[in-house]
């Protein structure tokens, strides 16, 4: 029997499970600091940042909760991983929030001694992390999921974000050095951090912004287990549903290395130059001709009675 994207719910992981939880209660505790402390650190609410660490804390948490659940055996090397990465998660949350307290920024931060060994241990957590999450990656992909759909929308999404997370990278590399004391990197490019930004993001309007491609890459965590329950939803056959997971996962990577690109010739998000603007459409053009391809042939192959299925043309997709 298939097996869907929501089933086999009972071996939710219940470090992350927690994880979840405490992040959920800092969203509701920042977003009051939000309201009811004016002070401005880089350009915005001083506990703007821990507010959207804490939603995305919560989220990864509960993803990959539901991801170890799928998987068709426990795996203690990726609950021992899952540990790292609550763990690591707390310790970087937990140094976001005491420097909001303190009124000052976490990140790129070296002004004190105090504040360097903040930032060297945020470092150190988020390499062990980047590793936690691998080794989670890897036990997807040796693990034999029923369904190789939502499998390849499982694999898709832990490989991409790994890509989102590399794309915050140039971040903390000498080119972003922004030249002033007791601070060592940045997000913006060509121009300072915090300035004129997008509302809630604070994505940069005037300049390159790297937390772009950081974000979108981190997102196909969510993103392509989802695109393989909307295909299984609509009743394609499985090998189909495999080949659109495979072009919708090429589209996503091209997609964070075109906005890491795009902020790193220091362009804002919506005032793209024409050699951007034509890295899009190739991106869109080459997209819907390799999913119109792959609709082509499952269609040939259903009138040779080789799927089954309902058909889904490009026009009635």
């Amino acid at each position: 029997m298939t097996n869907t994207i929501a089933a086999k719910q009972s071996r939710w992981n219940r470090p992350l499970l927690g994880l979840t939880a405490v992040m959920a209660g800092l969203v509701v505790l920042t977003a009051l600091g939000i309201l009811v402390d004016q002070r401005i650190v880089t350009g915005a609410p001083v506990w703007l940042k821990p507010f959207k660490f804490a939603v995305s804390f919560s989220i990864y948490g509960f993803t990959l909760a539901w991801m170890l659940s799928v998987l068709p055996r426990r795996s203690r090397t990726a609950e021992l991983a899952a540990v790292a990465i609550v763990g690591v998660g707390l310790i970087e949350q937990g140094i976001i929030v005491v420097q909001a307290a303190r009124g000052t920024t976490s990140h790129y931060n070296d002004s004190t001694p105090f504040d360097e060994a903040l930032w060297r241990a945020m470092g150190m957590s988020i390499m062990v992390l980047f590793v936690a999450h691998l080794v989670i990656g890897v036990v997807a992909l040796v693990q034999r999921i029923e369904d190789r759909g939502n499998a390849y929308g499982i694999r898709l999404g832990l490989g991409l974000s790994l890509l989102g997370m590399m794309a915050a990278i140039p971040m903390v590399t000498p080119m972003q050095d922004p030249g002033i004391e007791g601070i060592t990197g940045a997000h913006s490019v060509g121009v300072p951090d915090g300035g004129p930004g997008l509302p809630i993001t604070g994505w940069s309007t005037a300049g390159g912004d790297l937390r772009i491609g950081h974000f979108v890459g981190l997102h196909a965590l969510q993103a392509l287990p989802l695109l393989a329950f909307f295909l299984a939803k609509r009743g394609l056959d499985e090998r189909t549903r495999v080949r659109l997971l495979l072009v919708g996962g090429g589209a996503y990577g091209v997609l964070v290395m075109l906005l890491t690109w795009q902020a790193l010739r220091a362009q804002p998000l919506l005032r793209p130059d024409g050699l951007t603007l034509i890295a899009w459409a190739a991106l869109v053009a080459g997209t819907a001709a390799a999913t119109a391809l792959v609709l082509r042939k499952r269609a040939a192959a259903a009138q040779e009675g080789d799927v089954t299925g309902p058909i889904r043309t490009p026009a009635n997709a």
